[in-house]
């Protein structure tokens, strides 16, 4: 279990795969009190040919370190790991923050992201009005309970709730100072002008049934991509666990894709 040391926080992280296999390698970044073994379907698949790189976000996971109170700032701890393993250009492939942080390295260093794969991801957090009072109120509820409500609603109808009940207790396992943290650097989290600056080929997977980043803003976000592709999922927010065979098809087609 390598780690690095940045900033003041052992950063654990996977590096696996073939270092002369096809293409440049890939890099998976999950999402908000998710860890890396959200991407165990695709670390399977595509180390079996190319290199591949996951981490565990500071704080998430087998990291440990406090929260970063921007998605900035998130973004420099996946660059430090990438430079500290001399990978220079590559694939990135995030989920929900994990987009949001794939987006900010995308933008601010265009010259090394080959690809970019955005799942269940938005470029600005937007709520109607009623959500935005929802939330508000949820983030006065014990935290537990605030855990708990956000992750049982991330999963489409019909989802095992047996199996929803495990990721709520691993969510729960993140500590609050981190969980609050990164929820801010969320809601602040504003790129949606600066979406016409990403040259990079873009793949947007969106489950059907999200109901944290709805699939309408999704789509708003993709009309401002130069060069994407979309493509919609049955599933909720949580589409690596949910459908990780059909996520992981639409990722090897993405990336192999020679045009």
């Amino acid at each position: 279990m390598p780690q690095l040391e940045v900033d003041g926080a052992a950063l654990t992280y996977d590096d696996e795969g073939p270092r002369d296999g096809d293409g440049v390698p890939l890099v998976f970044i999950h999402g908000w009190t998710a860890n890396r073994h959200r991407w165990d379907h695709q670390m399977d698949h595509f180390t079996q040919k190319r290199r591949v790189v996951r981490l565990d976000l500071r704080g998430h996971g087998e990291s440990d370190g406090s929260g970063r109170r921007t998605v900035a700032e998130l973004a420099g701890d996946v660059l430090a790991v990438l430079d500290h393993l001399e990978i220079d250009r590559f694939v990135l492939v995030g989920h929900s923050m994990g987009g949001m942080i794939a987006q900010t390295l995308t933008l601010d260093h265009p010259e090394r992201v080959e690809r970019l794969v955005l799942v269940n991801s938005i470029s600005r957090m937007a709520y109607s009005r009623g959500r935005g009072l929802l939330m508000a109120v949820s983030t006065l509820v014990p935290f537990k309970l605030f855990v708990a409500a956000n992750i049982q609603r991330a999963f489409a109808p019909g989802y095992p709730r047996e199996k929803i009940r495990e990721y709520v207790r691993a969510s729960a396992g993140t500590s609050q100072e981190v969980v609050m943290t990164c929820y801010g650097a969320m809601r602040s989290f504003d790129v949606f002008d600066r979406l016409g600056e990403i040259r990079t080929p873009t793949l947007l997977v969106h489950g059907y049934h999200d109901i944290q980043l709805p699939v309408s803003q999704m789509l708003r976000m993709a009309k401002a991509y130069p060069d994407a592709v979309v493509r919609i999922v049955d599933a909720g927010h949580e589409l690596p666990v949910e459908k990780p065979a059909e996520l992981t098809a639409a990722v090897d087609r993405f990336v192999t894709d020679q045009r």
